[in-house]
């Protein structure tokens, strides 16, 4: 193991009919306005917003309501929310939605005391104040819920960039499982995805870290184990509840310790993806591009690979496990080529040089943007 700290200020109330206790979590913390970022309105269809805002009212607690989140969260509404925020005075920013709501709602935390939001993401500044952020959780997949990133596109720069600030951590996250059963199943399967590409990230360039890997090993393997289970029935809600926690705990720290890097490259191209094509939602890019980086990058640390392809597939070959990994994307009706996400090769470059903006990318091996188009080409 490498040495590291671990810290993770964010209170879990997990389980279900947890979420009639958003208003003491809200209402103790000492909040007394909040803006409560929500999405396309399927909170409204489920319940949850009604349980909030019985809840919320119950302790005096003033609500702003602003709605409109969209997949691939844009700068532009983060922005026009955080002005709302300040003008309204709220003292704290409620979550009611997945991975894009919270992420703005970090956003608009930090951005109620800045007047260059877009800058913490250039790292031209740094986060030293942002509003308390609190949680009610509908979807799982980012792990957004309880750690300190946000994401968000630049529309007008074409640009899907992140920050992050241990003032980003929520204060409190609740998490009920059953609130999921409604969720449409592309959406599930969107979502099991990314918490697949999130722990492979770290797990695929360690080596010697067993008690880290062990566990990152747990945590991909009941994803799998999960997702079938929905398949055949979305009311399972023990299968809700163990993909909720395992996608918590695949980006909370916890899988990524003692082991020295991580390799975001793969997210970093469908990060490229998304923010030319704003409509693809992560897991859908991570589907396709996952199997041909791995792929791509298998001789960089092949006895890890290998460890995976055993572990966690059951395979005593890595390219048999990769073969699995996209059979079982195949049979939970994820896209596996570029065609399924409507890209086309006269796209690769632009792509590929879209991933590179930032700088390099790529921990177990640097990769050019001629790494991208080839690695891309095999998933046409």
């Amino acid at each position: 193991m490498h040495n590291f700290e671990f810290c993770n200020p964010t209170q879990v109330i997990f389980g279900r009919g947890t979420v009639p206790r958003i208003g003491t979590i809200v209402a103790q913390s000492g909040c007394r306005k909040i803006l409560l970022v929500a999405g396309g309105g399927s909170i409204r269809e489920n319940g949850v917003y009604q349980a909030v805002m019985r809840s919320v009212s119950a302790f005096g607690v003033t609500v702003v309501e602003a709605w409109g989140v969209r997949p691939n969260p844009e700068l532009e509404l983060a922005v026009k929310l955080s002005q709302l925020a300040h003008e309204e005075g709220v003292d704290g920013i409620l979550a009611v939605g997945g991975g894009s709501v919270i992420d703005t709602a970090k956003c608009i935390a930090a951005g109620v005391y800045s007047d260059d939001l877009w800058g913490f993401f250039e790292k031209k500044r740094v986060v030293e104040h942002a509003l308390p952020v609190f949680v009610v959780l509908t979807i799982s997949s980012s792990g957004s819920e309880m750690d300190s990133w946000a994401v968000l596109t630049c529309g007008e720069q074409r640009k899907k960039w992140s920050f992050s600030s241990p003032a980003l951590y929520p204060r409190a996250a609740i998490i009920d499982p059953s609130v999921q059963t409604s969720l449409p199943w592309r959406q599930t399967v969107n979502g099991a995805v990314g918490v697949l590409s999130h722990v492979m990230a770290t797990y695929l360039t360690g080596s010697f870290e067993e008690t880290t890997l062990s566990l990152d090993e747990a945590l991909m393997r009941t994803v799998i184990r999960m997702v079938d289970r929905l398949q055949a029935d979305h009311a399972d809600y023990g299968a809700r509840a163990n993909l909720a926690w395992a996608a918590t705990l695949a980006m909370n720290g916890l899988s990524a310790a003692g082991i020295e890097e991580s390799d975001w490259s793969a997210r970093s191209i469908e990060e490229a993806v998304s923010a030319l094509h704003p409509d693809v939602a992560h897991g859908a890019g991570m589907a396709v591009i996952l199997p041909v980086w791995m792929e791509y990058l298998r001789e960089d640390n092949p006895g890890q690979f290998q460890r995976w392809a055993t572990q966690v597939w059951g395979t005593g070959a890595i390219e048999a496990g990769i073969t699995a990994m996209k059979t079982a994307f195949q049979r939970w009706g994820a896209p596996t080529t570029l065609g399924d996400i409507g890209i086309g090769a006269a796209e690769l470059r632009d792509i590929a040089f879209k991933a590179l903006e930032e700088g390099p990318i790529g921990k177990l091996r640097t990769l050019t943007a001629r790494d991208v188009v080839e690695l891309l080409k095999t998933a046409l």
